[in-house]
């Protein structure tokens, strides 16, 4: 049985500027997924740098308020949003709530850094 408490994952800043823990990454574990699991957090006013996988993404807000923008849209979020990132699209997150927005992020295939490009600002 495997199971991954939030203090015992490695805090770390991402490539598009987001702090995240890893929870599950086939990678890193012994586990038959194909997805990763992360939790995320952007600190108030921080917008997440653009970038573009080219896997699906799913985004799980848990806390705070913020404007997700894909590809030429937006709009915004709250807790109990779920947003659907699809392959190629170009993505970024800005947190417009006065305390911390916080979600779950599922990567499917599971996150890897070369099928992550990030946009220069």
């Amino acid at each position: 049985m495997l199971i991954r408490r939030f203090k015992d994952c490695e805090e770390f800043t991402s490539g598009d500027n987001c702090i995240l823990r890893e929870f599950l990454h086939p990678d890193k574990q012994d586990l038959n997924l194909r997805y990763s699991l992360a939790h995320a957090r952007v600190l108030p006013g921080e917008t997440t740098t653009p970038h573009a996988l080219k896997t699906s993404e799913v985004y799980y807000i848990i806390e705070g308020k913020g404007i997700m923008y894909i590809d030429d849209e937006s709009q915004e979020v709250e807790p109990g949003c779920a947003i659907y990132i699809p392959p190629h699209a170009k993505q970024y997150i800005k947190n417009t709530g006065g305390g911390e927005l916080k979600f779950i992020c599922i990567v499917d295939p599971a996150w890897r850094k070369e099928d992550e490009e990030v946009f220069e600002v």
